[in-house]
This record gives structure tokens, sequence and C-alpha cells, in this order.
């Protein structure tokens, strides 16, 4: 005979929005604790001068750079606005299964569409 699990875990259950969006906001967060790391060789390279600054750039400007700058993009956002909603959770607002949905989606909407707005003005393409 199988043992079965003593508690419940991911393999028993379906996800769901609020599971999933409360997994991705602790991996957002992971996710930008190692952007400091970046972070601080941007710092170092503008502190050291044109040449450490140019091979930074020119790394940050790949596709790989570029592609991880669009993820720590929207995962600050993700993390910025999901924390607004847990600061209206602690507040005693939106506890409704409909408004936790509808606040779920709007975290999410908003930051796909900060994070677009924000690569649009970074590019030139936004005044």
């Amino acid at each position: 005979m199988h043992p079965r699990p003593l508690s419940p875990h991911l393999q028993i259950y379906r996800p769901q929005l609020t599971s999933v969006l409360s997994i991705l906001h602790r991996a957002s967060g992971v996710f930008l604790a190692l952007g400091l790391l970046p972070l601080a060789w941007w710092l170092t390279a503008a502190a050291d001068g044109g040449e450490a600054f140019a091979r930074f750039h020119q790394c940050a400007q790949s596709l790989a750079g570029r592609a991880l700058l669009l993820a720590w993009t929207f995962c600050f956002f993700y993390h910025l606005c999901n924390g607004v909603r847990h600061l209206c959770w602690d507040m005693g607002a939106g506890f409704s299964l409909r408004a936790v949905y509808i606040g779920g989606w709007l975290v999410v909407a908003a930051s796909a569409t900060l994070t677009a707005a924000a690569f649009l003005a970074a590019y030139g393409v936004l005044p």
C-alpha cells in the first residue's frame, strides 16, 4: 500500500490564481535580490570610468541583457503592485473571493502595462 501524504502539497491541488500569484510574489522577490548583482556591477562600472562602463553597456544591450532587464523590470512592478494589494488586505479590504480574483488580475495587468511603458520610455518610443 502506497503511503498517503500527511499534508496537502502542490501535487494534490491544481494551481489556482491565488496560489500562483503567491508563489510568483516570492519568486519575484528572490529574482529582484539576484538583480542586485548586476546593479552593483553597473554602479561600479560607472564609477570606474568609460572603458568599464562600455563593457557593462555592451553586455546590457545584448539580447540576453535586454531579456534579463525586461524580466527584472516586470518582477519589480509585479512585486510593487502585489505589495500594494497586500497592504490593502492588511487594512481589511478586498477579502471577498471576487475581490481577490479581480485584484489578482489587476496586479498582472498593471505589472505588464507598467513594464511595457517603462521599456517604451527607455528605448525612446514614448516621450
